[in-house]
């Protein structure tokens, strides 16, 4: 469904969907998300005006103060008039160590004082690999080339600013099963055979299980064991949902998987759903991502061409569908409950767990989440066979994994590798440190992840392995801080990140990541009060915030503390409770 569907035929439409009683938790009341039909007003106006809310409200029959309340959540929406150009500029780790500070100052230099142009600092992107990464109204480009950041500019005051072009690689992944240049009645193969009974879903997720792929947007739950799990419900109703609201620091290998391997994320998902009994399906997408919504949705509209998706998929007289879901911005929304919070049509805040969303999900129905390089992968495992799966690995690890990387090497982007290749290695695989420095620190799981010194260069990545080093293998994202930088300013930028990212919701994250970065901005050296003060902080955010952004935002503070003192990480890196994907039970 498209965004341009009337606000009136998308809540029919959603209110098919919904489960009377289930929505209508304390303080939230039912009916059908108001964020796709939010999302349509902005999309047509350039904001949300106050008639149109109250148009809102009067058609979908809900108080005024629930849809503002909506609103203030989310930072994609407006409630006043847009100017001619957007300009946002990133000021997030991989930016920052690119020399994002003097990129956003030349900007402002530039277009501060112009009254067509407002020019925003903002969170990542998601184009860490063209760090210092800006958009000009949602169109990337990177701020180093000022000359292309003056081009989209001058597009936006006149006839507005060309469509990107999501990808430009010609050859497959390694990991990619179907031949370059091949077509939807080519691909697919496995949802054909599991659809009209040449696979069945005991075989797939036997398959699943014996390949040992687990979850890959965080937590590393065994994937065959959640798929097998939902499946086990007995609701008559379920859902499936890509999370593809990739938005921490350094994180983008899924915008790259999502531009090139659409087919996979998609078959994987629609796999997905027919095993556990799901007909509807969702990709649930960041804003930032528009060039890779639109080949999703180019994608979609070839599967309905050639029936493989719609109320008899594949010849099969299953009902499969598929829609994208557009986030509004937030990155709480990544943790898979807050997602649910969002689609629901709530404030993205994260519910307490248990019940895990593969027993109440979506409108209260069981639900199968994954991340986006999940899904990819299980097509290349049904083709491939669990055995193959299993020799990719390098040692004891199994598979291929997509890195992000960024930072100070010569050549940031996406890698293909076998998962268990090292730290090292996959430095010199991005051309090694910029101007051939030696390595001061490595972030090897975005964000989230502890930071490590350079004695540990030939640790493997893999979920084991980094978990024992005191760091994780997080979200796939390899941040690379060279010699001689400051690493308490640098993990104290990861810090302000979390802190303006928080959703508020549990004290211990919104006051603790606000007085941890009131007592660490400008410090490069802590002294012994303050490092204790630190300390404290920290074990309090970790054992009582409610999900994973609290639980893990002092982290990496903490393991440079550790570095400081020529050791690994001071604390073990903690499982959080709120990762991308569902924790072990």
């Amino acid at each position: 469904m498209s965004e341009a569907t009337s606000v009136t035929a998308r809540a029919a439409a959603t209110r098919a969907h919904w489960v009377p009683g289930v929505e209508g938790r304390a303080g939230k009341f039912p009916g059908p998300s108001l964020i796709p039909a939010l999302n349509a007003i902005q999309a047509r106006l350039g904001w949300l005006p106050r008639e149109e809310l109250e148009e809102l409200a009067r058609e979908v029959k809900r108080p005024r103060y629930e849809i503002e309340g909506i609103v203030s959540f989310y930072p994609h929406f407006r409630t006043t008039p847009p100017p001619k150009v957007a300009l946002h500029v990133c000021h997030d780790l991989s930016c920052w160590l690119r020399g994002g500070e003097d990129r956003i100052a030349a900007v402002k230099a530039r277009y501060g004082a112009d009254t067509d142009v407002e020019l925003v600092e903002v969170s990542c992107l998601g184009r860490c690999d063209v760090a210092p990464a800006a958009d000009v109204n949602e169109h990337p480009t990177p701020v180093s080339e000022m000359a292309a950041v003056d081009a989209l500019v001058d597009a936006a005051r006149g006839d507005g600013v060309s469509e990107a072009v999501a990808s430009s690689r010609t050859e497959p992944w390694p990991n990619d099963p179907y031949a370059a240049g091949s077509g939807v009645g080519e691909r697919y193969a496995s949802l054909r055979a599991l659809l009209t009974g040449e696979l069945n879903t005991d075989e797939v997720v036997a398959t699943l299980s014996a390949s040992g792929l687990r979850g890959m947007g965080g937590a590393g739950f065994p994937t065959g064991k959640k798929w097998e799990l939902v499946a086990g419900t007995d609701d008559p109703v379920k859902y499936a949902i890509c999370n593809a609201d990739e938005s921490e620091p350094g994180t983008f290998k899924d915008r790259q998987i999502l531009a090139d391997q659409p087919h996979l994320v998609l078959e994987g998902l629609l796999l997905g759903m027919a095993v556990v009994g799901a007909e509807q399906g969702y990709v649930f997408i960041r804003h930032e991502y528009g060039p890779e919504e639109r080949v999703l949705r180019a994608e979609i509209d070839a599967l309905r061409a050639a029936g493989v998706v719609g109320p008899d998929a594949c010849g099969s007289g299953r009902r499969l569908d598929l829609e994208i879901f557009v986030s509004p911005g937030g990155y709480i929304l990544g943790e898979e409950t807050a997602l649910l919070e969002c689609m629901e049509g709530h404030r993205g805040e994260p519910r307490n767990k248990p019940p895990f969303p593969g027993n109440y999900g979506l409108h209260g129905r069981p639900t199968l989440i994954n991340s986006v390089e999940t899904f990819a992968d299980v097509p290349v495992i049904l083709q491939r066979g669990a055995q193959w799966w299993g020799e990719q690995g390098l040692g004891d690890s199994v598979g291929w994994k997509f890195f992000a990387v960024s930072g100070h090497v010569e050549n940031p982007g996406v890698y293909c590798v076998p998962m268990g290749t090292t730290v090292r290695a996959l430095i010199d695989l991005a051309g090694g440190v910029q101007d051939g420095k030696a390595v001061g620190a490595v972030q090897p799981g975005g964000a989230s992840s502890n930071f490590i010194g350079p004695d540990q260069l030939d640790l493997a990545l893999d979920f084991g392995t980094l978990a024992e080093a005191g760091t994780m293998l997080g979200s796939g994202a390899l941040v690379v801080l060279a010699e001689g930088t400051d690493l308490l300013a640098a993990a104290t930028n990861v810090l302000r990140f979390f802190r303006n990212e928080s959703c508020g919701k549990c004290v211990p994250c919104r006051a603790g990541s606000t007085k941890a970065h009131t007592l660490l901005a400008g410090k490069s050296t802590l002294d012994d009060e303050q490092r204790s003060h630190v300390l404290r902080l920290e074990e309090a955010m970790r054992k009582t915030s409610i999900c994973g952004l609290g639980q893990v935002a002092l982290g990496p503070v903490v393991s440079v503390l550790g570095l400081d003192k020529g050791g690994a990480a001071a604390r073990p890196q903690p499982r959080p409770n709120g990762a991308k994907e569902q924790p072990d039970r």
